[in-house]
């Protein structure tokens, strides 16, 4: 089943036998073996019992909570991995060493190389030109090669997102949604909403990966340590941006799954949310795309997103400690 994500305001969430309950005002809307569930992610009001939060505790399934429009609040977790051979390879890892700049080249280029790929199919389905920002992500991956500091592997990162999000309105095919610039905190546009909401449901998966495979989630190489932000988490969600979260957005809105009348604005911030019904629309297209099996390009196996999260976790850690000469990201073709 995946994660399970609980939007009903004042729900109540409780442990019985070895089921999870989700019940509102005295009706069940969901019971659900715990065993069939990877994670909770709560968004808005809800309560959830010690018996409940226990049990998914000693699960090792992760519980998120998140505002009704996805920013991130809390997390609890079991205890970090077993493996501290993991994490002490990732700690002689940081800084500018020889292993940090192939990862975070790594986790660029994967993402480069995905938005390249991207471009490139809806230039072939709509006969669209998309020439010139498809040059200059090829640019900015060909020059990567040559990076030698994480300094300039960022540098190319920016420009070759902003090539790919410079040409993003163009991918919208439906006339009633536009798309100008990347903006968040917050997102004041439908288009910007999704995008947001898509990367903290991703963060939460990507983090809770990391945690089985013994990572700590807060040392990360391409993005640089803040106290609460789990840096390595958002390395890895790099190579799966333009996979999962673009793609569900781009088919929410060029399908029509959602319209204009699904987005609610704030009066004082302008911040830009989906309403009750687009959000559960939203996270079925997620979760659906998260369970989409694809043939693992390393593995030569079909597996699902919501495996290969962990997959590359662990791909990851094998590259720090030795075991492999390098770390291939997620590049889809």
């Amino acid at each position: 089943m995946g994660t399970v994500y609980i939007t009903q305001e004042d729900a109540f969430i409780c442990k019985v036998d070895e089921r999870l309950n989700i019940n509102y005002e005295k009706k069940t809307i969901l019971d659900v073996p715990l065993i069939k569930i990877d994670g909770l992610v709560i968004m808005g009001r809800a309560n959830i019992t010690p018996a409940a939060i226990a049990e998914l505790i000693n699960q090792k399934k992760s519980l998120t909570f998140l505002t009704t429009n996805g920013k991130y609040l809390a997390r609890l977790e079991p205890d970090m991995g077993k493996n501290i051979f993991v994490r002490t390879a990732q700690w002689k890892a940081a800084g500018e060493s020889a292993q940090a700049v192939h990862v975070t080249q790594s986790f660029v280029r994967g993402k480069l190389k995905n938005y390249r790929q991207t471009l490139l199919q809806t230039q072939r389905r709509y006969e669209l030109d998309l020439n010139a920002s498809i040059t200059q992500l090829s640019n900015a991956i060909a020059s990567l090669e040559q990076a030698n500091s994480i300094n300039s592997i960022r540098g190319y990162e920016g420009a070759g997102s902003a090539a790919y999000f410079g040409c993003f309105n163009q991918l919208i095919r439906v006339d009633n949604f536009n798309f100008t610039t990347r903006n968040r905190r917050p997102p004041t546009d439908p288009v910007n909403s999704l995008l947001s909401l898509g990367y903290s449901l991703l963060r939460h998966d990507i983090q809770g990966a990391l945690n089985i495979v013994g990572f700590d989630p807060y040392l990360g190489y391409l993005h640089t340590e803040r106290y609460g932000r789990p840096s390595l988490a958002l390395d890895l969600m790099e190579e799966f941006r333009p996979l999962i979260v673009d793609a569900v957005v781009l088919t929410a809105i060029n399908r029509r799954m959602l319209a204009p009348k699904d987005f609610i604005t704030e009066p004082v911030s302008n911040a830009v949310s989906l309403t009750k019904e687009g959000l559960h629309i939203f996270l079925r297209l997620y979760q659906e795309k998260k369970l989409t099996k694809f043939k693992h390009p390393v593995l030569q196996k079909q597996h699902t997103y919501q495996e290969s999260f962990e997959i590359q976790g662990r791909l990851l850690a094998k590259y720090l400690m030795g075991e492999v000469d390098k770390y291939p990201p997620l590049v889809m073709k």
